[in-house]
């Protein structure tokens, strides 16, 4: 078995024209510096005349795609002959290449799988290989992200540019915030003193509630509307709701609303903002619950 291989590699190498190989060789090469200024030129143009920024995200994509496809048939083409005497050689060698490139592989396969499965688009907001952020780019190994959080409270970015494996999505749950329902829940919490007035009180926070994400529940209802044609959910409530509960220290309003994945933070605060002017407003019967401690020294003789 041993002889049978070296006699094929052996015969491998012999059918190499090796002179002819370097010229194909700076042919190819020739034909890759052609390729990329034509690239380069076009994506130039494309910059300076598509003011869109996703538009123009998009069409560079596509012209990067074109030409690596143009660039590996006029490749292929040109070394078929010899591509036929390598297949002899790969044939040998594949399964330490696929071992030693197993990662690549997975991640072109998760590469395909973002493609057609629709797993996440560029602009989309989602947690890939434990990184929250928003995708700018999708490679054929890795997916780019602009990084969310981490040492900046909220959803806010925190400069850091991410690129995860695209093997991830084998690897791990994808979470994303954006692709079919760009909207998320979001609750807050307001305490209150058992003695305050409780009727105002709620009155008062669905008043602003209503008024602040009211909009945004109207539209998230159209875009819920659509799931249930796709996946068995059941049917949500997508309009604002206060969740009253009480201890013996006060009494807690839950707020839960839908809201716009990337305002999520802006929306809290003027949330809270509107409820403190307003609860500020009416002291005389509503009191915000502030927990205190009482320390009380005692001598010890």
């Amino acid at each position: 078995m041993d002889n049978l291989a070296d006699s094929s590699f052996t015969t491998f190498i012999a059918s190499f024209d090796f002179g002819h190989l370097y010229t194909k060789g700076l042919f190819a090469l020739a034909l890759l510096v052609v390729i990329f200024f034509i690239y380069k030129k076009s994506t130039s143009w494309i910059g300076a005349s598509i003011e869109n920024y996703e538009l123009r995200y998009r069409v560079r994509k596509r012209i990067r795609l074109a030409s690596l496809i143009i660039y590996l048939i006029l490749t292929f083409s040109f070394w078929s002959s010899e591509l036929r005497n390598f297949t002899v050689f790969l044939g040998f060698a594949s399964a330490g290449i696929a071992f030693a490139l197993q990662e690549v592989i997975v991640s072109i396969a998760g590469w395909v799988a973002v493609q057609t499965g629709r797993f996440y688009a560029p602009g989309d907001r989602i947690q890939l290989g434990g990184i929250y952020g928003d995708v700018l780019d999708i490679g054929v190994l890795r997916t780019t992200l602009m990084e969310c959080g981490q040492w900046v409270h909220g959803d806010q970015y925190n400069g850091r540019i991410v690129r995860v494996a695209n093997s991830f999505i084998f690897k791990e749950p994808v979470f994303n915030y954006s692709s079919e329902f760009p909207f998320i829940w979001d609750e807050i919490s307001i305490p209150v003193k058992t003695s305050s007035n409780q009727q105002l009180t709620r009155k008062i926070l669905e008043d602003i509630i209503n008024e602040e994400v009211g909009p945004y529940s109207k539209v998230a209802l159209k875009s819920w509307a659509k799931l249930p044609g796709k996946y068995r959910i059941e049917k949500a409530k997508i309009e604002p709701q206060i969740f009253m509960s009480f201890d013996a220290n006060w009494v807690t309003y839950d707020l839960r609303y839908v809201v716009d994945y990337k305002k999520r933070r802006i929306t809290k605060d003027q949330l809270f903002s509107k409820i403190l002017t307003e609860l500020e407003r009416n002291k005389d019967k509503v009191q915000v619950a502030i927990s205190s401690q009482e320390i009380i020294h005692t001598n010890v003789k």
